[in-house]
């Protein structure tokens, strides 16, 4: 067993050099080009691509992939995928280290991401969230029923939707124990024999003589003053992602057993040695 997590434990800051901070300022400036750019062609292909194709999205998903790729190119960040992701219609689950895994994720494969309501609101982020096909979902009882249906149609509609079941990200080191509320709309009759769930493991090698939770983004961090350190890095590190095995829902009897299922399988390719205490409230 491992330590308890302690979210307020955090890298102490790096100062910044003026390499580091040209370094930023360019990557920056050429990162935001990018992914803006991408982001107006996708919206305008997404006004032909509506109409003619309603819930289905043949085209603009590339475009997606593209920006993803070519971020990493502009950060130095060097990008390994290992296994083949999955051609199954269902969901993608995968632990969460950072805000990088939205790239690193998109680079490999068309998804659509399952994001917690607030993040709709946020300047630029939520923006960004929506035009890619984010699906938000409010941590509320009374609209799981409704949040339920709408994972049904954007499955059914071969929507491949990815969430993390740890519920919050980490400093990478770590798998935290997988929560199983969102495991339960597969097991609607309309579903359970028609999907797959494909677990996912990312992992994050730190530039050379860096704390090994650089790439972490976790607890009170600001998504500004992380951009800017992960920009401003000369050395640049490694991202992993690694594609185990589909997993047919029609094979479990609950979302529990599911939910394990996929969670050891994360945990088979995770090098810590510190495995997070059984969340004893979801296992009720």
């Amino acid at each position: 067993m491992s330590a308890a997590w302690d979210s307020a434990d955090h890298p102490a800051p790096d100062t910044i050099g003026p390499l580091g901070w040209a370094l930023a300022l360019i990557r920056g400036l050429v990162l935001a080009t990018v992914v803006f750019t991408g982001l107006l062609v996708l919206l305008c292909i997404r006004l032909i691509e509506r109409p003619l194709c309603g819930q289905g999205r043949p085209v603009t998903p590339h475009i997606t992939q593209t920006v993803c790729k070519i971020a990493f190119w502009i950060m130095g960040l060097r990008r390994e995928v290992i296994g083949t992701p999955m051609r199954h219609r269902g969901a993608v689950v995968a632990n969460h280290t950072s805000w990088l895994d939205i790239f690193s994720l998109n680079a490999a494969q068309r998804i659509y991401f399952v994001s917690k309501s607030e993040v709709a609101s946020w300047p630029g982020i939520g923006w960004l969230a929506k035009a890619t096909g984010t699906l938000f979902i409010e941590r509320n009882p009374k609209h799981a029923r409704k949040q339920t249906e709408i994972f049904q149609r954007r499955l059914l509609d071969n929507h491949r939707l990815l969430f993390f079941p740890e519920g919050t990200s980490t400093d990478g080191k770590q798998v935290l124990p997988f929560k199983t509320t969102l495991f339960q709309s597969f097991f609607t009759p309309e579903l359970r024999d028609a999907i797959w769930v494909q677990p996912v493991t990312v992992l994050y090698t730190a530039p050379v003589g860096a704390d090994p939770r650089f790439y972490g983004w976790w607890g009170d961090m600001s998504f500004g003053g992380h951009l800017v350190r992960t920009l401003a890095s000369a050395r640049q590190g490694k991202v992993t992602t690694i594609y185990h095995t589909p997993l047919a829902v029609a094979d479990f009897d609950n979302r529990k057993t599911l939910a394990q299922a996929c969670e050891t399988q994360v945990r088979s390719a995770h090098p810590s040695d510190q495995i997070a205490a059984p969340n004893t409230a979801e296992l009720r």
